[in-house]
């Protein structure tokens, strides 16, 4: 099962993003400058669907 977590931090840092506090769980809040608001990213992203959809999120255009 791939790991998505460690990639998908590497884009957000790439594309301004920025950590800003730590959630509930094992969640942490960004920031993406591009859309204007704060998300969560979860600690562990096994998932391509979940990369994709915080990808969306924080309005930066990539697929996994």
């Amino acid at each position: 099962m791939a790991e998505f977590e460690k990639v998908v931090r590497i884009k957000l840092k790439e594309n301004g993003c920025y950590f800003v506090r730590h959630g509930k769980g094992d969640h942490d809040i960004w920031y993406s400058p591009i859309t204007g608001v704060n998300f969560p990213v979860d600690g562990k992203i096994k998932s391509r669907h979940v990369a994709n959809a915080i990808m969306k999120q924080s309005g930066i255009k990539h697929k996994f």
